[in-house]
Order: structure tokens, then C-alpha cells, then sequence
């Protein structure tokens, strides 16, 4: 299996995290040749080439979506925190403050879990933000 430029092994299957919403455009669509690489609800954030980290600890998997990551922690169990734009993300168990990836661009997303187990986009917390942005102190 591959995912361009990620650091995964074969036997870790991409996660599957169906959103509630829908858009025409979502995030990993095509249009007139061209990738989705963010889509509403999305957050945006230029890196140029910072690295981001883990709020807390928790685990990092890949997504069916491409250049994606969904980052879990048993410290917020109802969240997950979508990841998007980062170049060899690290894959697996991380510490909290761990780096777990650089890029140029980071698209971030909030998705709380439903009733129904599917997820929906919610506004992100800055303070969670923070913690991805800057290394634990």
C-alpha cells in the first residue's frame, strides 16, 4: 500500500470517516484537473514548512482521503482532528508535543462524533489549534 510521502506500513489500512454534511465540492474531489485539498469547515493555515504536533497523546492514521491524517486521543474521545496538506506525516502512537508532520499548507478539521457513528464538521477550539501549532512547552 502507499500514500505519497507518508511514512506507513503496509498492513495499516487508510480510515474510512464518513461525514455527515455534504457539499458538491468535498475535500479530495477533482475539478477541471485539479485536487481539493480543503473544503467548508476547513481551516487553513500557511506552515511554510513548520512542523505541527499532537495535542495530546494519541494516534495518528491515514484516510482514505489523499494527503490526509485523522489524529484520535482517549482524552477527547468524541473528536477526531483531520489533518491535510502534510508532507510524511508520522503514523502511529505519538506523545503529546510530538511533531507529527510538515507542510507548506495545513488544512485542519474538527469532526465530533453522531449518534449514528458518522461525524460531523464542528468549529475548531484555538486553544486545541494552539496545541497543534506550537511544540509543548
Amino acid at each position: 500500500m502507499s500514500l505519497s510521502g507518508c511514512q506507513m506500513k503496509a498492513s495499516v489500512p487508510p480510515r474510512s470517516v464518513p461525514v455527515q454534511q455534504t457539499w458538491e465540492l468535498q475535500l479530495g474531489d477533482r475539478i477541471a484537473g485539479y485536487f481539493v485539498s480543503a473544503s467548508l469547515g476547513d481551516i487553513s493555515i500557511e506552515l511554510d514548512g513548520a512542523k505541527v504536533y499532537a495535542p495530546f497523546p494519541g494516534d495518528v492514521e491515514p484516510t482514505d482521503i489523499e494527503y490526509c491524517v485523522v489524529f484520535s486521543s482517549a482524552e477527547v474521545p468524541a473528536y477526531l482532528f483531520r489533518l491535510c496538506g502534510l508532507r510524511r506525516p508520522k503514523l502511529g502512537s505519538v506523545s503529546q508535543g510530538e511533531a507529527i508532520g510538515s507542510g507548506r499548507y495545513l488544512h485542519f478539521a474538527t469532526l465530533r462524533r453522531q449518534p449514528d457513528g458518522t461525524w460531523a464538521i464542528v468549529e475548531p477550539s484555538s486553544s486545541v489549534l494552539e496545541r497543534i501549532l506550537q511544540p509543548a512547552l
